[in-house]
């Protein structure tokens, strides 16, 4: 069955991250603020392209071609610290206030977002899936690697063969061509979209399916092995699950 996909309707991006002079913003949460990346809006292949071998499952398929407009995201995923700093409390299992937050729901993160922006005056949000891709992908300086930021996992993804039974840090693995660090391993992030079955069509700014019960997350985690840290690797789950190596990447 073919699903349906609405058009994501970006804010004009200079304006943005210009700092509002009636708000009081912690530190912690500045820093995420100018941790916040800039993506050249651009034109690329989605799904089980040829660098992903025969590794690719029937899910990333069919290959598509997707525009994405330019937006921001995180250089990291949401630490704990900055959690903490918005919400008063880190649910996490492996507390450390550099490493990420985990054992957050899909709706957990809504509310995050919702709170995070009435305090910065932004309209953050979670990327859409198609987003996501784009930019673990590299955006336009991408040079085809199977993993985001290498061919070689080790490189980039902190996974089961080398995370010590947790999530370590961010931004201690070789980051993407974007300067993006752990879209590949540490944690899942959860992204904005339904999860549903990929068209052939032409797409601009996809959001997703209209209807379903799973929520897209991508990029594998400290638990997994190499072949879930691919950047073409999809996965799901009700919004209401809370995992040990599920978090959140912001984008806006």
């Amino acid at each position: 069955m073919k699903l349906l996909y609405t058009t994501l309707v970006l804010s004009s991006l200079p304006s943005l991250l210009l700092a509002q002079k009636d708000v009081t913003i912690p530190p912690v949460i500045q820093q995420l603020l100018d941790n916040m990346v800039l993506v050249e809006g651009g034109t690329f292949m989605m799904g089980g392209t040829a660098e992903q071998g025969a590794e690719a499952s029937e899910y990333e398929f069919p290959i598509h071609e997707v525009t994405v407009s330019s937006f921001y995201i995180g250089k990291y995923e949401v630490t704990q610290e900055e959690w903490e700093a918005v919400m008063g409390e880190n649910p996490s299992r492996f507390p450390n206030p550099k490493h990420p937050v985990e054992q957050v729901s899909y709706r957990d993160c809504q509310k995050f977002i919702r709170k995070l922006s009435r305090l910065v005056k932004k309209r953050f949000r979670m990327p859409t899936e198609a987003e996501w891709e784009f930019a673990a992908r590299g955006g336009k300086q991408s040079k085809g690697y199977k993993y985001a930021g290498s061919n070689d996992i080790k490189e980039v993804a902190w996974l089961f063969e080398n995370s010590s039974n947790g999530t370590q840090e961010v931004g201690l693995k070789k980051p993407n061509e974007l300067g993006l660090y752990d879209m590949s391993g540490n944690v899942w992030e959860w992204c904005n979209d339904l999860l549903g079955n990929y068209s052939y069509a032409q797409q601009k700014n996809p959001v997703g399916a209209y209807s379903g019960t799973f929520y897209v997350f991508r990029g594998g985690s400290w638990v997994n092995e190499p072949w879930y840290a691919r950047v073409s690797m999809r996965n799901g789950n009700q919004p209401r699950v809370r995992s040990v190596n599920l978090g959140l990447r912001l984008a806006l």
